[in-house]
């Protein structure tokens, strides 16, 4: 298994995408043959690189090749044009018409902060715990799928007109959640 056998095969990905860059720059009549041999290039260098590379370093090393080509070809393919002038941007849109309450903003913060975060928290514990696999995996998962869940949470309560269903749906997620790990982890 030499590196060598690399470049040995390395004109086939080169022709299946030049072949390929050929049928996708103009339609013509051979159109689907330039297709059908750009693909059909690509699958036996993938196909002979097994027993010569081997079933890993084979396959990657064809695709990593016929990558490469393909990148540069977008690069040479690359035209600096002039920005078209677009038309004035309406006004954002008004923020909510009820008449602004101290006590409603501070709910909002606190719906979006900490409500926000114990509803994510549960999500990521209900996935470590419950979650099928690994227990290394599900509390990767479960970890990192908190902070884009609080990001989440927090965004669509202060975007959200309703209070009380914002609460509703982060107490119920919390209690759901919260519960089922707590379940799971006492079963």
């Amino acid at each position: 298994m030499s590196p060598l056998w690399s470049l040995a095969l390395a004109p086939l990905p080169l022709a299946g995408t030049v072949l390929l860059k050929r049928a996708w720059d103009e339609p013509r009549p051979e159109r689907p043959w330039l297709i059908l041999g750009g693909w059909g290039l690509l699958v036996v260098a993938i196909a002979a690189s097994v027993p010569l590379l081997g079933p890993v370093r084979g396959p990657s090393a064809m695709l990593a090749v016929a990558s490469v080509v393909a990148l540069a070809f977008v690069g040479a393919g690359v035209e600096q044009r002039n920005a078209k002038k677009r038309a004035a941007r309406e006004l954002a849109p008004e923020p909510s018409d009820r008449r602004r309450v101290v006590w409603r903003g501070w709910l909002r913060g606190f719906l979006a902060g900490p409500l926000a975060g114990i509803a994510a928290l549960g999500c990521g514990l209900a996935v470590a715990i419950c979650a099928p696999g690994q227990v290394q995996s599900r509390m990767v998962i479960g970890g990192l799928i908190v902070p884009f869940l609080w990001a989440g949470g927090m965004a669509w309560t202060l975007s959200d007109d309703k209070i009380l269903r914002a609460f509703a749906v982060l107490a119920g997620v919390s209690v759901a959640t919260l519960g089922a790990a707590f379940l799971k982890g006492a079963l």
